[in-house]
C-alpha cells in the first residue's frame, strides 16, 4: 500500500521540490501551506507522514504539532531555518519524531522519511496485529501493552509518541540493561547513524514528564551517568 505524506511549508519551492522526490520514491504527497490547512486535510485524510515546517503564518509548526499530537500518533519530521540545539528541543519537546534544518539535502530528508516509516512498520504501530494479544510489561504501577499500544501508570492512560513509546518499550523489554544513546538510535530509528545526544535526552525527558511523578527524582527510567540510560 502506498504511504501517504503531508508536506507543511509556506514556501511553494520547498514543497515543490519535496513534493517531486516524495512522489518519485511512489509516495503519495499532500500539500499545505500552513497549518491550518494541515488541520483541515488530516480531518479528511488518513496520512502516514507529516513533514511540517516551523515558521509558518496563521498557525505555525509549533501550535500544529500540539494539536496533531492531541489526536493523531503518526511520524512528524520537522523543519527549520534554524538549526541550534534550543531549536531543536523546542520542536522535538512538542511531540515531533524528528529535525530537520533548513538547508536540507532532498535525499537525507526521503531518507528520514523512509526510516519513519520503516521503524512504523516494524514495530505494529501500522495494523496493530504485529504482537500477540496479551503481550503486556509490567513493572509496579506501569503497565504497557505492546499489542494495543497503550502505556498506563496506576490505571491512567499516558499519551506517548510512536517515538517514545518505542524508546520506553526498547528499556522496559530489557530491564536493567543499560543502553547508550547509540543503541537507543540503532535499535528505534533501525538506522546506524544516530543522532545528538540532546535528541534522545529531549526524548527520555519528554517520557519521564509523562510516567513519573517525579522527573527529577524517576522510578522507571534510571540515568547511568556517562553510560546511558536503563529501567528498572
Amino acid at each position: 500500500m502506498t504511504s501517504k505524506i503531508l508536506v507543511v511549508d509556506d514556501d511553494p519551492e520547498i514543497r515543490d521540490v519535496v513534493h517531486i522526490f516524495l512522489r518519485n520514491e511512489g509516495f503519495q504527497v499532500f500539500e499545505a501551506e500552513d497549518g491550518l490547512q494541515a488541520l483541515n486535510i488530516l480531518n479528511r485524510e488518513e496520512v502516514d507522514l507529516i513533514i511540517l515546517d516551523v515558521m509558518m503564518p496563521n498557525l505555525d509548526g509549533i501550535k500544529t504539532c500540539f494539536k496533531i499530537r492531541e489526536a493523531l500518533n503518526i511520524p512528524i519530521i520537522m523543519l527549520s531555518a534554524k538549526g541550534e540545539d534550543i531549536d531543536k528541543i523546542t520542536g522535538l519537546t512538542t511531540g515531533a519524531d524528528d529535525y530537520v534544518a533548513k538547508p536540507f539535502n532532498p535525499l537525507e530528508l526521503i531518507a528520514r522519511v523512509k526510516a519513519q516509516l520503516r521503524r512504523l512498520k516494524l514495530s505494529g504501530d501500522n495494523d496493530g496485529k504485529s504482537q500477540p494479544i496479551g503481550d503486556v510489561i509490567e513493572i509496579n504501577d506501569l503497565v504497557i501493552d505492546r499489542s494495543r499500544h497503550i502505556v498506563t501508570v496506576r490505571g491512567r492512560e499516558v499519551s506517548l509518541t510512536p517515538l517514545e513509546f518505542s524508546i520506553l518499550e526498547l528499556m522496559a523489554s530489557h530491564r536493567g540493561h543499560v543502553f547508550n544513546v547509540e543503541k537507543i538510535y540503532q535499535s528505534v530509528w533501525k538506522e546506524n547513524k544516530f543522532l545528538s545526544d540532546n535528541t534522545i535526552m529531549v526524548h527520555i525527558r519528554n517520557i519521564r514528564e509523562k510516567i513519573e511523578d517525579n522527573p527529577r527524582e524517576p522510578r522507571y527510567i534510571k540515568t547511568v551517568w556517562g553510560v546511558g540510560y536503563k529501567v528498572e
